[in-house]
This record gives structure tokens, C-alpha cells and sequence, in this order.
């Protein structure tokens, strides 16, 4: 296989690791992983931000959560909460669950209520790859800051 052809293939993963708005320098980290992550895509994001992904053991504030979750992971609520510990004030996770028809698949209802008890709202979801479907969480405004 020619690296031409290499970067071909990957070329949906990268485009996808960008629009996840990372940039060099940020610190990521990592819940989840098992073998049938796309590791095409964590590549392409360890590109973007110059480094690896972190586990969650990891005692760095975190500008980004990666987080893998297939329906039989257990609770979505608890490992949003956990992982809204890890981030920094402005951080956001990037909750990546399998596509319709896939094995996992986890139903957007349950991904909603899941986000609204943690106190997360989607702002964005991001379509790519053949696997994944790859939702944007952050905190929940609090209302307008009066000045």
C-alpha cells in the first residue's frame, strides 16, 4: 500500500477530527477505548493536537473527552458526570456511538436524557465515518450574565 492510498482512506477520519474544532496543543483525553474504536480517527486527532490521547486516569485538566459508548457500557448519565470532572471550564466531550444498525447502537432518546441529567447539552453532531456517530456536549448555559 502506497502512502498516497494510506492517506486516502484516512481522509474521512481526518475530516472529521477537524471539524471536532481541536488544534494543536489541546489536551485530550480518552473513555471507552476498546477494539472497535475507529483508529483512524484517533490518529487523526493525535495529529491535530501533537499528542496522544490521555486515559481517564490521567490527572491533566482536559480541554476534550473522547468518549466511546456502546449500549451495554452501562450508565450514560455516570460517565458523563465522570467525565465532565476531567474538563477544563470551556472543555467538551465528544460522545462517539455506533450508527444505526451497528452493534451498540445506543437510541438518541437515550443519549438526550442521558445529556440533559448531566447537565450537558448537544450542540452539534458530526457524521463521518462508517462506524460512529459523533455528538458535541457541552455545559449547559445558566442563563444570561448580567452586566
Amino acid at each position: 500500500m502506497s502512502e498516497v492510498s494510506g492517506q486516502a482512506q484516512g481522509s474521512s477520519e481526518s475530516s472529521v477530527a477537524v471539524r471536532l474544532g481541536l488544534k494543536a496543543g489541546d489536551v485530550v483525553g480518552e473513555i471507552g477505548y476498546d477494539d472497535d474504536v475507529d483508529h483512524d480517527l484517533r490518529d487523526a486527532v493525535e495529529r491535530i493536537i501533537g499528542s496522544e490521547l490521555l486515559d481517564e486516569d490521567a490527572d491533566d485538566v482536559l480541554d476534550a473527552v473522547v468518549l466511546w459508548w456502546r449500549e451495554d457500557d452501562g450508565d450514560l448519565t455516570d460517565a458523563l458526570v465522570d467525565a465532565i470532572t476531567l474538563l477544563a471550564d470551556t472543555g467538551v466531550i465528544w460522545l462517539l456511538t455506533p450508527k444505526t444498525g451497528r452493534a451498540g447502537y445506543v437510541e438518541p432518546s437515550d443519549i438526550a436524557e442521558a445529556t440533559r441529567t448531566a447537565g450537558l447539552s448537544q450542540t452539534t453532531t458530526v457524521a463521518g465515518g462508517t462506524q460512529w456517530m459523533t455528538a458535541r456536549l457541552a455545559r449547559a448555559k445558566q442563563g444570561r450574565i448580567r452586566r
